[in-house]
């Protein structure tokens, strides 16, 4: 028998808080099962489990969770919502207020990356910015208008 592969997210006592937040960004989204201590969900079709409890650990952008965005509105939604009370940092990463890191990612990017002569135009505008902008980044691969 096979089951799904899922990732835990283990928050130091805010879980419930967490869980409710991230259903509300995400459209296709619900709890599964919830208990004081663990909540299960899904957000867009992906199951994750959220544990509720006391911990020194702490997340890292070493695991983040990737948003890809099909126009510059949806980066910008989620980029907003997301990042409130949290850190913004470079090429559309940032740590939520819960500390959970998140990419925000055009999906037009893995297009652009392809071509191996606009590739290295492509990463030198996205490392100049903090959120993604999908106009430059066509630019620098010759595709703006």
């Amino acid at each position: 028998m096979t089951h799904p592969i899922y990732p835990c997210l283990w928050f130091d006592g805010q879980a419930q808080e967490a869980v409710d937040f991230y259903c509300s960004v995400f459209r296709d989204s619900h709890k599964v099962s919830e208990d004081p201590m663990i909540l299960v969900f899904e957000l867009n079709g992906a199951r994750f489990m959220a544990l509720n409890s006391r911990t020194s650990y702490r997340f890292s952008p070493a695991h983040s969770l990737v948003v890809t965005c099909d126009s510059q509105e949806e980066i910008d939604y989620y980029w907003e919502i997301l990042g409130t009370g949290g850190v913004y940092n470079r090429c559309g990463w940032l740590d939520d207020r819960f500390g959970v890191s998140w990419q925000i990612v055009p999906s037009v990017l893995s297009d652009l990356m392809r071509d191996p002569v606009t590739a290295p135009k492509v990463v030198e505008a996205f490392l100049r910015m903090t959120k993604f902008e999908i106009a430059p980044l066509l630019e620098a691969a010759g595709k703006g208008g």
